[in-house]
């Protein structure tokens, strides 16, 4: 890929309308706030496990007996966490889960407009807007906007949709800064970060994306020097410098961040909480361990359960996607965008070698679970399935006897198979619920179940009552009853520099004698909570018992709390 030269009195050829612009975000911003209404009526915005996490991660930086920064912990990235915080300050926000989706939702609306963006940049052809590129980017926008998943997901405090946003406005920049403007390779480098911040995807993405900036800015240097002009080679070299420290702030950031804290650079890699330690705790399956192509099929299946329910609606998608990449390298159209499929190699080898599992109801294990990572592939399948549909209804104006019928109608007819493809598609999922939707309910029903029954009987405990806790899995009880979790002493209170443990931390010691520095404690089977009252002999008020979940005992601490 070689960066366009641009005409010195426009470097930046405008490739996007501001009218067409305000029309999508009115569209964006209807979408999103009729979803988030109607999933909060309904009270599903807390259906995974993963986004009460993320609320309660952000809410405990301030309410928590050891507050601060510490209290992000080390495996999920912070970003997410940093723009939920200010949301969740709210009690009833909180409670309700909307906090979270606050950021969820406006990185919806600004993603959208990043799609229609890359489309009609990568499209045009020195800057001008044909049918194919008015076609494009309108069908890619609402192919993305219209996606029912992706509308779920936005009104959660899930970080899928914060990752798109970043990522396709990256891969924008990117692909304006070939055409010509060298600023937006700086601002592709500030959206690294953010994706750098917020998914470990966005590491991989940021790389890869260095490594194609450096490839073009070496055939750059070598065409501009030879017409003696200075200027513009320096100006590259300097946004190529400020684009790879962007670019690699992120990640060392957080390596050092790590290190400092927990003493090891890859905590969050093989540490006690990471998907690895996970894995080898709960002995979880992975169908496609060791296998680079089965990992990448499994992934592959997860993004047309993202965009169809039935198999032949989801290869059709994938059929239409390989023909744009093809019509993409004979027209010289959409190959920046071509780097939207980089997730395709990342899940590929983070499925077979990191620890990372899918299950698809269709192969075995018969099941649904992180089947919502399929969805950083519809950037992919928004942007060329329209570009394949285009090709091949131009392909079919070479017939003798359709030429005039398609030069003609062309443009309309490729708009009018992608709103079809589109309707047929996306309305078989609103019918059997988005997959998305579906693995949060089916994972969710034992744990919202004994959730519901503890936040119960702690709320019917007195007021100003304190709780020995492990919150793993279950802070969501705390959540739904409104108990601050400052009432709380749980695993994050303590000095986490200090390993294997902290002796002298306040989760350490409420462990070694519970009675004397908690009113209750809240065990779960095998839990270090439950290891400690069963260790001291500590009463049993209350035993929980849920399907597929570990039994739940409130034991009597002391009378009076000591601290």
């Amino acid at each position: 890929m070689k960066p366009k030269k641009a005409p010195p009195e426009n470097r930046s050829p405008k490739a996007h309308s501001d009218l067409e612009s305000v029309r999508l975000l009115w569209l964006a911003m209807f979408v999103s706030v009729f979803s988030f209404l109607f999933y909060y009526r309904n009270g599903e915005m807390l259906l995974y496990g993963d986004a009460v996490a993320h609320i309660n991660i952000a809410r405990r930086i301030f309410d928590s007996r050891t507050p601060g920064l510490l209290q992000l912990g080390t495996v999920w990235l912070p970003l997410p966490h940093l723009l939920i915080l200010p949301f969740v300050v709210s009690k009833q926000m909180w409670q309700s889960g909307s906090g979270g989706s606050i950021p969820s939702m406006a990185a919806f609306v600004i993603g959208v407009l990043g799609i229609f963006r890359l489309a009609r940049t990568a499209l045009s052809r020195d800057g001008k807007v044909d049918g194919v590129t008015r076609v494009g980017s309108w069908a890619a926008a609402i192919l993305f906007v219209a996606n029912p998943n992706l509308i779920y997901m936005q009104s959660t405090a899930m970080g899928e949709p914060l990752y798109l946003a970043f990522f396709i406005w990256a891969i924008t920049f990117f692909a304006e800064f070939l055409r010509g403007n060298g600023k937006a390779l700086v601002r592709c480098g500030w959206c690294l970060m953010g994706a750098c911040l917020t998914r470990y995807d966005g590491w991989f993405l940021a790389v890869l994306m260095v490594l194609a900036g450096a490839v073009v800015g070496l055939q750059a240097r070598d065409e501009t020097s030879n017409d003696g002009s200075k200027a513009p080679i320096v100006a590259l070299r300097s946004a190529m410098v400020k684009f790879v420290l962007l670019a690699a702030a992120a990640p060392v950031l957080w390596l050092a961040y790590n290190a400092a804290v927990y003493q090891n650079p890859l905590e969050f890699a093989n540490g006690p909480y990471s998907a690895k330690a996970i894995e080898r705790n709960t002995a979880t399956v992975n169908p496609a361990k060791g296998s680079l192509f089965a990992a990448g099929s499994y992934f592959l299946k997860a993004a047309e359960l993202n965009v169809a329910n039935s198999n032949w609606a989801g290869r059709t998608w994938v059929a239409l996607a390989l023909i744009g990449i093809l019509a993409s390298w004979l027209e010289a159209r959409a190959r920046a965008a071509l780097l939207l499929w980089l997730p395709l190699p990342f899940y590929a080898i983070s499925i077979a070698y990191g620890s990372v599992p899918i299950f698809v109801p269709t192969w075995w294990p018969f099941s649904v679970y992180n089947v919502r990572y399929g969805l950083e592939l519809l950037p992919g399948f928004a942007v060329f399935v329209p570009l394949g549909i285009s090709f091949l209804i131009r392909f079919l104006g070479r017939i003798p006897a359709a030429q005039l019928w398609v030069s003609r109608w062309a443009d309309i007819a490729a708009f009018a198979t992608v709103l079809l493809l589109a309707t047929s598609s996306y309305a078989a999922v609103w019918r059997e619920d988005p997959i998305c939707y579906r693995e949060a309910q089916i994972n969710m029903q034992g744990r919202v179940a004994i959730d519901k029954q503890l936040g119960d009987w702690i709320k019917s405990l007195p007021p100003d009552s304190t709780f020995l806790m492990y919150l793993g899995d279950h802070v969501g009880a705390l959540e739904r009853a409104g108990i601050p979790l400052k009432r709380t002493i749980n695993e994050g209170n303590h000095r986490v520099w200090k390993q294997p443990f902290d002796s002298q931390g306040l989760w350490e010691r409420a462990l070694a004698d519970p009675a004397a520095y908690a009113n209750y404690a809240v065990g779960f089977q095998g839990d270090p909570v439950w290891k400690a009252a069963e260790a001291r002999h500590l009463p049993a008020l209350v035993e929980i018992h849920t399907t597929g979940q570990p039994p739940m005992v409130l034991f009597q601490g002391g009378t009076k709390s000591m601290r």
